[in-house]
């Protein structure tokens, strides 16, 4: 499906989406799918939820815009409960998009760190963005070169090399940007040891610790953050995608005293925590309160992972609450995807011979059951 009043931008698609209720979508043909990616883990609670749907046509209907020269709700309530969320003590720059609530990160780090202190350090298999600095930031050096010169004061290491991180942090350094879990660098998820000692690093050498939020935030990986399963605590935390469950909404957590480096003037956006978008976000964050959307990961994300791993064509599964990758020999991920796609399951390659499944947090045990079962057709 190729459209001429497109940027080619992304590869022809092969099919198109009309409609989608909870797991479920159907296609211009009437086609149904079962939704194992949540439009790249965005709608976690589903698509066409009837609190989210209600709050967005409320909301249209009372204001939509006023931008941010003038106050308006609810940015405030959802912003106070998502500082509740991380641990308190902090406060919040909304954005429209994962990449911009990275670079009101990166903007807030060079801020505090001063002239001088400027540098990001990152790990290699990272995504973080598009934007020409948070590309920069991403530690897959393929999606450099194209754009070269990209902006300076990005540096990458091993994944989960702490020697590797402790030669990086020099007094240029002013923070570091970490994912729990790398999830377009093929879902491998950190462990707790390397992300203490790179909070102990940190600590030491007077360096902010950022840690990626985006696609692992707001019960995804079984804890309301990624992080609270690493037991540690960050200075600086970004997220987007499930926050507005489709709507374009981010947000960039800072602890109180890092945010005040920021001024009047340093940082803005003109839709960033509109009305329309943040009363979307308020409804999510109360439905995912209500129906515990952590526990549910976790627990559906156990059975998820058993049900894949008896499969005999499956080599591993990992991953963290519903954010897995199921490792299959050889590099066929890309033909199975489309296979599981034509058999009426939506999952994607996220490397050569890995799959991503991210279903709703609200999935059933049945409609894990039917993905299971689909997969285990298609993979002979």
């Amino acid at each position: 499906m190729n459209d001429p009043h497109l940027m080619s931008t992304y590869p022809p698609a092969p099919v198109r989406f009309v409609r989608g209720e909870g797991s479920y979508l159907w296609d211009d043909q009437g086609r149904r799918y079962l939704d194992f990616l949540s439009g790249l883990a965005v709608t976690s609670l589903g698509h066409a939820h009837p609190v989210v749907a209600e709050a967005l046509a409320t909301q249209a209907r009372t204001l939509l815009h006023v931008s941010n020269l003038y106050d308006s709700e609810p940015q405030h309530e959802v912003a106070a409960t998502l500082d509740r969320l991380i641990g308190g003590g902090g406060r919040v720059f909304f954005s429209n998009s994962g990449a911009e609530a990275n670079e009101c990160a990166i903007k807030l780090a060079r801020r505090w760190g001063g002239r001088g202190k400027y540098v990001v350090v990152s790990a290699y298999g990272s995504f973080h963005g598009r934007t020409l600095a948070t590309l920069h930031a991403t530690g897959q050096p393929a999606k450099h070169e194209v754009f070269q010169p990209l902006p300076e004061g990005f540096r990458h290491v091993a994944w989960q090399d702490v020697d590797a991180m402790a030669n990086a942090i020099d007094p240029s350094v002013a923070a570091v940007l970490l994912e729990p879990v790398q999830g377009e660098g093929g879902v491998n998820p950190a462990t707790p040891e390397y992300f203490a000692a790179v909070r102990r690093l940190c600590d030491e050498r007077g360096v902010l610790l950022i840690v990626d939020e985006i696609q692992t935030g707001l019960g995804r990986t079984g804890t309301w953050f990624g992080f609270q399963r690493l037991a540690v605590q960050p200075d600086v935390v970004t997220m987007a995608k499930a926050l507005g469950n489709g709507v374009p909404i981010g947000a960039c957590w800072a602890r109180a005293d890092v945010a005040d480096a920021f001024k009047p003037g340093d940082h803005a956006t003109t839709f960033g925590g509109q009305p329309l978008a943040t009363a979307a976000a308020r409804a999510v964050l109360q439905v995912m309160e209500t129906e515990d959307a952590p526990a549910r990961a976790s627990a559906r994300g156990d059975y998820l992972s058993k049900a894949l791993g008896e499969l005999s064509e499956v080599q591993a599964v990992r991953g963290a609450g519903l954010l897995l990758a199921v490792e299959l020999e050889g590099e066929r991920a890309k033909s199975v995807a489309a296979d599981a796609l034509d058999a009426g399951l939506v999952v994607n390659p996220v490397t050569n011979s890995a799959l991503r499944m991210a279903p709703s947090l609200l999935v059933s045990e049945d409609e894990i059951d039917e993905a299971v079962g689909i997969l285990a057709k298609v993979l002979p």
